[in-house]
């Protein structure tokens, strides 16, 4: 992939390194079981911004539960900084339009479209087939939602990361003792 450079000037902490050099690299299938406060959401709202732009698709940001999207991405304001983690990672000059508040969904300039959404409804999301999607707080997500999505990730060459605290010997658990 060609490099990005989004004007947010964000750069991972040398501890998320790791995670941010695989994605970037072309990883297609991501782990990354972390600590509270590690910045887990914050690499993949960032990744998902470079990715978007390098390839035109739909990316998801999923949370285990619909209810859970509003407060814990949508509205969530960087203590540090102050401004929303979505202006932080999707920036007015990468966007077309306003962001749809309603739908949790942003367009990007180049035709990408990033939303907001929860593995619990992985039923209702048909039709519009993504190439990046984030499993936030995978240990606590319906793990048939991966089971679901995969085959239209693996048609389309997309990526999946899942990105969570430990949660005990679970499917978080199988997946990254796969990984």
């Amino acid at each position: 992939m060609p490099e990005v450079t989004i004007p947010n000037n964000w750069i991972p902490r040398p501890d998320q390194r790791g995670l941010w050099d695989y994605l970037e690299g072309g990883g297609k299938r991501a782990v990354e079981v972390a600590h509270r406060r590690y910045g887990k959401d914050d690499i993949a709202l960032h990744y998902t911004a470079t990715a978007a732009l390098q390839r035109v698709g739909n990316y998801w940001h999923m949370l285990p539960q619909q209810n859970q999207c509003r407060k814990a991405i949508w509205q969530a304001i960087n203590p540090r900084t102050g401004l929303r983690r979505i202006d932080e990672a999707f920036p007015p000059a990468i966007r077309k339009g306003k962001a749809n508040e309603t739908e949790m969904l942003i367009h990007l300039v180049n035709g990408s479209i990033w939303q907001v959404t929860g593995s619990d409804a992985y039923n209702a999301l048909v039709g519009s087939p993504p190439i990046g999607i984030v499993f936030s707080e995978y240990a606590l997500s319906d793990p048939r939602s991966w089971a679901y999505l995969s085959p239209i990730l693996e048609e389309n060459g997309g990526w999946a990361a899942f990105i969570s605290t430990s949660r005990g010997n679970n499917h978080l658990k199988q997946i990254y003792d796969y990984a």
